[in-house]
């Protein structure tokens, strides 16, 4: 049996079958390569993970043109813009997403591990993991694998990602898979402005990537565009995206000190 076959009824995946996808999909641009994953179901149960920044409206359209239903998990921890919310809002009506699920911390992690809400200014692993990680990793139990807007010029630590990949926070080998991680900055910004998307509001204050308020700054131009998030601090992801995949921060589900 051909390692594309099994992936048909396999409920997840490994390193082999990461490789089978890469090379069957490698001449395919993205829209092509993301129908035939919902029609085909080559990828299981898929979600997409979505912060509603400052390019997600790309990945978001492509999804919305193949299947408007198709989960969108958006994880809103409770220190976001209120511009991120209200872009968030505008563009699930804009694009007649009807799969949004909102996800939050869990309550009791909240009043046990951050009662004040300023863990973010002296432990942001642990702010993410709360607020980030753990709401992702209870939420993501019924998938197979999850779409992300990861792309390979926004940090030196995303250079080099395949298109799918095995998830390192899931040992039963949940697909991790980034249809736009060939995509540059141009091909976003001609792909907004052909189909009319509306842009982030803080992206013209300066915010080429956006996350929680506290832990996101304006750069400066030329500048990477991860350097505004966590700056003073030794961390450029939150968690969800670990060492193994993107050299990002801890994966996530240890206990707190």
């Amino acid at each position: 049996m051909r390692a594309i076959d099994r992936l048909e009824t396999s409920p997840r995946f490994s390193e082999g079958d990461a490789i089978a996808l890469n090379r069957r999909f490698r001449a395919d641009d993205s829209a092509d390569m993301l129908r035939a994953l919902v029609d085909e179901g080559a990828a299981g149960r898929i979600a997409l993970v979505s912060s509603f920044g400052a390019e997600s409206a790309v990945l978001l359209h492509l999804v919305a043109e193949v299947d408007p239903s198709l989960p969108v998990l958006f994880l809103d921890t409770g220190k976001h813009f209120a511009e991120t919310l209200a872009y968030r809002d505008t563009l699930v009506d804009h694009l007649g997403l009807t799969g949004l699920r909102v996800l939050t911390p869990d309550p009791a992690d909240i009043a046990a591990r951050d009662e004040s809400g300023l863990r973010w200014s002296y432990d942001p692993d642990g702010c993410c993991e709360l607020r980030k990680v753990r709401p992702l990793a209870r939420a993501l139990t019924g998938f197979d694998a999850t779409l992300t807007g990861r792309k390979a010029f926004q940090s030196g630590t995303r250079a080099n990602l395949p298109r799918f990949e095995i998830d390192t926070t899931d040992a039963a080998g949940r697909l991790k898979i980034n249809p736009l991680i060939d995509w540059d900055a141009d091909r976003i910004a001609a792909y907004m402005a052909e189909h009319e998307m509306p842009a982030h509001p803080l992206v013209a204050k300066g915010f080429p990537s956006i996350g929680c308020s506290p832990c996101t700054s304006a750069v400066a131009p030329g500048e990477d565009p991860r350097s505004g998030r966590w700056q003073g601090w030794d961390k450029v992801e939150c968690g969800i995206h670990t060492d193994g995949e993107d050299g990002g921060a801890s994966s996530g589900l240890e206990p707190f000190l």
